[in-house]
């Protein structure tokens, strides 16, 4: 079997049976460099494209990656780690992350991030993708934490609605009218944004 192939076969395991991912963290729990290695390779690619489309600087989503997990194992060794739901735990980290980020450094981060087809699309495509990503994400920062949480989990992400009510530890009932605010407060955010744009 090969490497690629049993972190797919992990990866559906973890998916498909919560038993097995908190035998992972009883492992994880003792410090065993195996499980600790696995949750890595499991979770940091989804943790990084997550963080990547927050923050749109691919530098910047790999430190928040580093951090999601330093604070996993100071977690873990202060015995306060997760005791269930490891994924939710870890995109919980990480928002709060991205979260302090922002409060950090208030001002906009320009879209940075370079796509290996990005120079098969036309000037003026690629420019109008690149102001239309930074206009949501702008928008995006107009949400609560809560908001951000959720949308970014339901529609980025495709997390079902059980799974992000474990994510943000608030009802499945609440997170459905969390991301009906949402979505109706980007869409106003986007319509007065293309309103006031300039026509051409």
């Amino acid at each position: 079997m090969t490497s690629i192939s049993f972190a797919q076969d992990a990866s559906q395991m973890m998916t498909d049976n919560t038993s097995t991912e908190k035998e992972l963290l009883r492992a994880a729990q003792r410090f065993d460099p195996k499980a600790l290695a696995q949750i890595y390779d499991l979770y940091s690619p989804e943790l990084y494209r997550y963080a990547a489309r927050f923050l749109g600087d691919v530098c910047v989503a790999e430190d928040c990656v580093a951090e999601t997990f330093s604070r996993l194992l100071k977690a873990i060794r202060a015995k306060r780690g997760p005791k269930d739901y490891l994924k939710a735990y870890l995109y919980r980290i990480a928002h709060n992350w991205i979260a302090d980020y922002y409060r950090r450094a208030p001002e906009v981060v320009e879209l940075k991030e370079t796509h290996p087809d990005s120079n098969n699309n036309a000037p003026e495509q690629e420019a109008s993708l690149r102001i239309r990503q930074a206009q949501v994400r702008r928008a995006m920062q107009q949400l609560t934490p809560d908001q951000q949480q959720v949308i970014a989990l339901k529609y980025l992400e495709g997390w079902k609605n059980e799974e992000i009510a474990r994510a943000v530890k608030k009802p499945v009932g609440a997170v459905k009218s969390l991301q009906h605010r949402a979505l109706a407060q980007l869409k106003k955010h986007l319509e007065r944004n293309d309103h006031d744009q300039p026509n051409s």
